[in-house]
């Protein structure tokens, strides 16, 4: 098959999709900065979300959903108005109807759960599939874990440590996370899988990021003894993760080329 034909239709790869959410995020931040800051931006962002949440888990996906719902306000419903700017800010959270999902009653018979495609999301064998669950997805489970392991590290730093370079990394780390949902909520068909790929790299460049803040606070008394290995180990051993992931999803869409 061509990359030029799919469906009758182009097929963007991975740096076509690239250049595009580069453009996206550019029109999107002067919204994005009026939406997450304060009016004299003394507040993170990461601050005010715990805040506002019940805990950090709460606060890790409030970001998550926060950070979709700007990207999403300038993805039009149809492909061919994407050159077209968009005035209105969908509420989209096609990322967390999994939330809404009913389960499973443990008295009930595994053969009547029919919801048609639905029940997919509960099994693992269809993770990397439109139908599956990014909860399934072993890399996002770890860096949203690890998010709320940040937060929790972060709040427990006195008012004088919390500074640039704290929030820097915060910051990068929830980035980890809204980026590997971004990626994931374009879903793995090949017309826009290079999409996936594209924003997944998003989070890779986040983890990097988020590696160099930590490194920057070695030194000082950020971290108590021993606690420092422990994060850096866990970011890095996210990060390849995320690289393997990002190969795999380029092994998907070659293979959908032949």
């Amino acid at each position: 098959m061509s990359p030029d034909d799919f469906d009758g239709e182009p097929i963007w790869n991975e740096f076509q999709w690239e250049s595009h959410l580069d453009e996206i995020e550019k029109r999107s931040e002067q919204l994005r900065r009026f939406i997450t800051t304060d009016p004299h931006e003394n507040v993170p962002r990461w601050v005010t979300l715990l805040r506002e949440s019940l805990d950090e888990l709460d606060a890790v996906e409030a970001f998550i959903e926060e950070e979709l719902l700007l990207d999403d306000a300038y993805f039009p419903e149809d492909e061919d108005d994407w050159e077209e700017d968009e005035d209105e800010f969908e509420d989209d959270d096609f990322f967390f109807q999994s939330d809404d999902f009913p389960f499973l009653d443990e008295d009930s018979d595994e053969d009547d759960f029919d919801y048609g495609e639905d029940w997919k999301e509960l099994s693992e064998d269809f993770t990397y599939s439109d139908y599956g669950s990014i909860e399934h997805l072993d890399v996002y489970r770890e860096a949203r874990e690890y998010a709320v392991d940040a937060l929790k590290w972060a709040e427990s730093l006195p008012p004088h440590l919390q500074v640039k370079v704290v929030n820097d990394f915060i910051i990068h780390a929830l980035k980890v996370t809204s980026k590997l949902a971004g990626g994931y909520s374009f879903g793995f068909e090949q017309d826009v899988l290079g999409g996936n790929i594209a924003y997944t790299k998003k989070a890779l460049f986040s983890a990097n990021e988020a590696l160099l803040s930590l490194q920057k606070m070695k030194t000082d008394h950020f971290f108590a003894e021993g606690i420092y290995a422990g994060f850096y180990s866990r970011l890095f051993e996210i990060r390849n993760d995320i690289g393997i992931y990002v190969q795999e999803l380029r092994d998907r869409f070659e293979s959908g080329l032949e």
